[in-house]
């Protein structure tokens, strides 16, 4: 039998939706067939993505929010509770990085990337809940990473977050599964983003033969993942993490 993914009449939020991963995603799941709810710090990107979008004939829509700060989940929170009064999906996926040797890092530099990578996730999740726990439905992915598995030097505090999240989101899963929520975690490896654009070519030769593959992977990979783990065929999918990382880590 024939399977295609219909989202339909389904509300998705994105965040970190103006670039990269996100971006993919948003687009993927628009695709499917849902009305998509982009979020990020850059509105001109967001608007673009979203045009884009509505200019196929596809449902798109756009909230400009920082989720590291509680003003910036609430008016997420606001928008899509005003507008829609509903939410099927949310795609955590918004993450900052802020390098360094744990012995040269400071305070400043940790908390940035907890506050966005951890606590924006906590907030914005905790927050869409009472939608989904009245609806009895609910599909929850967060984009974690390979480092919050098996960490990565200079990155303390990317790792400490995505470690978190992790963490977080197994704790949750048991915590809604008697709603008919599903909450899941995909861990992408290396992927050809802005966030990895900055490398020289001689680390990104050495980071792709790390893979089994033997290149990085793409936003579209990851966002397909995040397709099925949204969808009504991954009902029986909770309280897991998806390594999407080309075998970089079975190693």
């Amino acid at each position: 039998m024939a399977v295609s993914i219909d989202l339909k009449d389904q509300i998705a939020l994105v965040t970190g939706a103006s670039r990269g991963i996100g971006k993919a995603v948003y687009e993927t799941l628009a695709r499917a067939g849902a009305t998509v709810v982009g979020v990020a710090r850059s509105e001109d990107a967001l608007k673009a993505n979203a045009d884009a979008l509505t200019s196929e004939g596809l449902s798109a829509d756009y909230v400009f929010a920082d989720i590291g700060t509680k003003e910036g989940t609430a008016k997420i929170r606001n928008h899509v509770s005003e507008k829609y009064g509903k939410v099927e999906i949310l795609v955590n996926n918004a993450a900052v990085t802020k390098d360094n040797l744990m012995m040269r890092m400071s305070d400043e530099d940790f908390d940035f990337a907890i506050d966005v990578n951890l606590k924006g996730v906590f907030r914005l999740t905790r927050d869409l809940l009472r939608m989904m726990t009245k609806q009895r439905y609910g599909r929850i992915v967060t984009i974690a990473s390979v480092v919050g598995l098996v960490g990565n030097a200079g990155q303390a505090n990317y790792a400490a977050s995505k470690g978190g999240v992790i963490a977080l989101m197994k704790t949750l899963a048991r915590e809604v599964g008697s709603r008919n929520i599903t909450v899941n975690v995909i861990c992408p490896g290396f992927v050809d983003t802005a966030m990895t654009a900055p490398l020289s070519d001689e680390i990104k030769a050495a980071a792709a033969k790390e893979s089994v593959l033997g290149r990085f992977g793409t936003a579209e990979e990851i966002a397909h993942g995040v397709l099925f783990l949204a969808s009504k065929e991954a009902s029986y999918v909770t309280g897991t993490t998806l390594v999407i990382d080309g075998g970089l880590t079975c190693r």
